[in-house]
């Protein structure tokens, strides 16, 4: 027989989630609202970004935050001294998570106006802008900026071990995205016929290929552009390797989809990346653009893109920061998610 306790919380269950279900209706019984849960199922945006993008004052666009964080619908992720915002991830545990899973896809079916997506692509290029800026001013202090940090060869032989287990013959198409003073780049001109170097900032292209000679040189071509606008045939590469470029990216998320779409079913992504960490300098000293990420947080990003299969190595803390190499396989269909094609 249940104690009266027991029975108050078997009694207050329904309720609770009755109650729930109510503040979630409410919280999307606004068009605003429901614009704010598509734009950031697809990416992280700060209050101001937001305003922009929604064209309304700071405070306006506070007050609809607050609403959909009190319902549970987006989530908070603090970067240094900012804060950003995400949709709210699915729990498998969640007694709603049905009801979320549909709300959640009927929001990605409506249409983004072309000002929104416009606005949005402001605010990515002004992100872009800042990460290639940054290298245009210091491309000849690479090595030192990255040597804060941590150094490659602190990482290299937990990335060749994760290489040898990708099993890729040698006639494969691999991209490197930032592949910066050159290091790893040749590591994957010994593996590979077909290696392609791409970096948006001319002046550490130019640095890239300054570092690769002789023979490995024949395996390599030069590609000036961002990941976005890099013009590649969807399903060429066989491979795709970040390795500290991703906490530059204007959109993470997004980069997952674009890589998604680049490689071949069957192909191999390849990241090395920090953990997260509070150390807000490395903006002003390195140029990154976001602090790191949680590790779940990336594999949630590339299953959600059509990857499977994660391996994740974690090494030890290096001047401060923690490194985190992960990889996957496109194993699925690319998924269709592009804020510039809605």
């Amino acid at each position: 027989m249940l104690s009266s306790k027991a029975s108050d919380r078997a009694k207050s269950a329904p309720a609770a989630m009755a109650g729930r279900l109510v503040a979630l209706c409410k919280a999307v019984a606004e068009p605003l609202r429901l614009e704010v849960m598509q734009v950031l199922s697809n990416d992280t945006f700060g209050v101001q970004e937001l305003a922009r993008i929604f064209d309304m004052p700071q405070p306006g666009m506070s007050h609809h935050l607050k609403i959909l964080a009190r319902a549970e619908l987006v989530q908070t992720r603090r970067q240094g001294n900012s804060i950003f915002y995400r949709r709210a991830l699915l729990r498998g545990d969640d007694e709603l998570s049905n009801f979320l899973a549909s709300l959640y896809n009927t929001v990605e079916t409506l249409p983004l106006s072309d000002d929104v997506r416009a606005r949005i692509g402001v605010v990515h290029g002004e992100r872009a802008e800042q990460s290639r800026a940054f290298f245009a001013r210091n491309a000849g202090k690479f090595s030192e900026n990255q040597a804060q940090l941590c150094e490659l060869d602190h990482y290299l032989p937990n990335l060749r071990e994760l290489l040898d287990m990708m099993e890729l013959p040698p006639a494969s198409t691999v991209l490197e995205v930032g592949p910066g003073a050159g290091e790893l780049l040749r590591e994957l001109a010994r593996r590979f016929d077909h290696v392609i170097a791409l970096d948006n900032s001319e002046e550490m292209l130019n640095l890239t290929r300054r570092s690769i000679g002789g023979a490995q040189r024949e395996h390599v071509s030069f590609v000036n552009a961002s990941l976005e606008d890099y013009d590649g045939q969807e399903g060429s590469l066989d491979a795709v390797v970040l390795n500290m470029v991703l906490h530059h990216l204007p959109s993470p998320r997004q980069a997952f989809y674009r890589i998604r779409e680049l490689l071949r079913r069957g192909g191999r992504l390849l990241i090395a990346d920090l953990g997260p960490h509070d150390q807000e300098w490395v903006r002003e000293s390195c140029g990154d653009v976001w602090l790191g990420f949680d590790p779940q947080e990336l594999r949630d990003w590339a299953l959600g893109a059509g990857f499977s299969e994660p391996q994740t190595l974690y090494l030890g803390l290096k001047n401060g920061f923690q490194i985190q190499i992960q990889s996957f396989r496109a194993s699925h269909e690319a998924a269709f998610h592009s804020s510039k094609g809605r």
